[in-house]
């Protein structure tokens, strides 16, 4: 037996692959035609030689839900990739820049003037209340005013097949090293299909990291001290710390493995004495960076990160205080802000969005509560929301006295009937909900990842794509039709 796409069903809803017809997408039709010229022998083939290279290669992700705690399990990885046409990705690609654009002047403007809430475009109680506006960071003014140097904005698709945004990640966001290595597992599985297609490469990503960040550097023209500032192996993401340090060429450091002098300059400690620093890619919370401004029990950050900080003797990226626009309220806000420091129309656009904070918002989303997706402003992973369509009553009752309560915290939307593609459950293929996280990289130059990491809700009709709640990934392929 093979796959049969025949047997495949595509119902009122957009699938990355197969049309509603049965048939290929143009772009998917080679794939296609590849996999169904395979022997369930050979499928099991792939599989066994995709989890050999994942555990070879050791990439794993860290669950802590775990009883027995925090626990380092394969990346759950799927052969069948997802292809986009390159003609479309151009849109998407410009719509991304657009929107990080647009947040980074939103940042920059919060911690200066804060025009757009002088001129009535952005609450003024929305900035009061939130929980990732540094006051700290008021008047600094960071390398090429940029804060959010890395950001990674996740996708969805409606049934309709039209592209939204379903948030936009700017403290630190994670995945990327997944991205890569996704890519590398599917060079070994399916060379011959990278002959037949002109796939646009991934692997550009770690220079393009390490240029964004070199430009920040306090010391131009030297080559730059750069390091990743990890919490440490316990972290869920220190594979993709450890990973990216070691393509960047950089070193990988914890707290403890850097000091700041009375002068404000940073220091890493080394076997051969103390080498200065001059750009740190942290991945550790605003809090627990410098136990002096934020939390002073904090053992993770550095003493006088800060200070070294606002002097302009190192820089720090993702900025601190970038996060008060990684806030699923702000997100609501964004299309208004785009309007507001670009004068255009948001490229890509949101979901339909209601603000609990909002009076007839909020009454509208507790008499709909059972059709809604209910978010948490500053919550990530998937943890903390609600699926009205899925929950029990007793669940929806808990959110609607979570909502009166604190206004503020939630946002709701409309159940989306995510996209699918095939996925391969044991040797046949069954469609699975999917979203997609590119990464933008912002310094003299904006860069969008040729795609980026493919979640997919592993668990039939699941849409929670999250590898901590049991989601896996595919290979995402931008493919250039005019050049095949």
């Amino acid at each position: 037996m093979t796959i049969r796409w025949g047997s495949y069903k595509v119902k009122n809803l957009y699938d990355e692959l197969l049309r509603a017809s049965g048939r290929p997408r143009p772009a998917a039709q080679a794939l296609c035609n590849y996999l169904r010229s395979l022997k369930d022998v050979e499928i099991e083939e792939y599989k066994v030689a995709a989890e050999s290279a994942i555990h070879v290669m050791g990439i794993t992700f860290t669950v802590y839900s775990e009883e027995e705690g925090s626990i380092d399990r394969a990346w759950p990885f799927d052969i069948i990739p997802r292809i986009i046409d390159k003609k479309e990705w151009l849109t998407v690609e410009a719509g991304l820049k657009q929107r990080v654009q647009a947040l980074n002047l939103f940042i920059d403007d919060l911690y200066h003037e804060q025009r757009i809430v002088k001129d009535g475009i952005f609450p003024a109680e929305l900035l009061e209340d939130s929980k990732n506006f540094r006051p700290e960071c008021v008047g600094v003014s960071p390398p090429l005013g940029i804060w959010a140097h890395i950001c990674g904005s996740d996708l969805v698709r409606d049934k309709d097949g039209t592209f939204y945004v379903l948030e936009d990640n700017l403290r630190v966001p994670s995945g990327v090293s997944y991205m890569l290595e996704n890519r590398l597992v599917m060079k070994r599985l399916f060379s011959e299909m990278f002959e037949q297609y002109a796939i646009l490469p991934v692997d550009d990503y770690p220079s393009q990291l390490y240029d964004t960040l070199a430009a920040l550097s306090p010391r131009q023209g030297d080559q730059p001290e750069i390091v990743v500032l990890t919490p440490g192996i316990y972290n869920s993401a220190y594979f993709e710390h450890a990973y990216l340090a070691q393509q960047m060429g950089a070193e990988l450091v914890e707290g403890s493995d850097l000091i700041v002098d009375k002068n404000n300059i940073v220091y890493m400690r080394t076997i051969e004495g103390l080498t200065r620093v001059d750009v740190i890619y942290r991945r550790i919370d605003d809090l627990f960076l410098d136990p002096e401004a934020f939390n002073p029990e904090s053992m993770l950050g550095v003493p006088g990160l800060m200070r070294a900080w606002k002097s302009g003797k190192v820089a720090l990226a993702n900025a601190p205080g970038a996060g008060v626009a990684d806030d699923k309220v702000v997100y609501a806000f964004v299309p208004e802000i785009i309007k507001y420091y670009l004068d255009q129309d948001a490229i890509l656009p949101n979901v339909p969005t209601y603000k609990c904070i909002d009076k007839q918002d909020r009454q509208y989303v507790v008499d709909h509560i059972h059709e809604m997706v209910v978010k948490p402003a500053n919550e990530s992973g998937g943890y903390g929301m609600l699926i009205g369509p899925q929950a029990s009553k007793d669940e929806r009752e808990k959110f609607v006295r979570l909502i009166r309560r604190d206004p503020r915290n939630y946002v709701a939307q409309p159940m989306l009937t995510l996209s699918t593609a095939p996925t391969l459950i044991d040797n046949h293929v069954e469609p699975r909900h999917l979203d997609l996280r590119p990464f933008i990289l912002s310094g003299e130059q904006t860069n969008v990842t040729t795609g980026g990491l493919t979640r997919v809700a592993l668990r039939k009709g699941s849409t929670v794509v999250n590898s901590s709640q049991g989601g896996g990934s595919k290979d995402t392929w931008i493919v250039d039709m005019e050049a095949t």
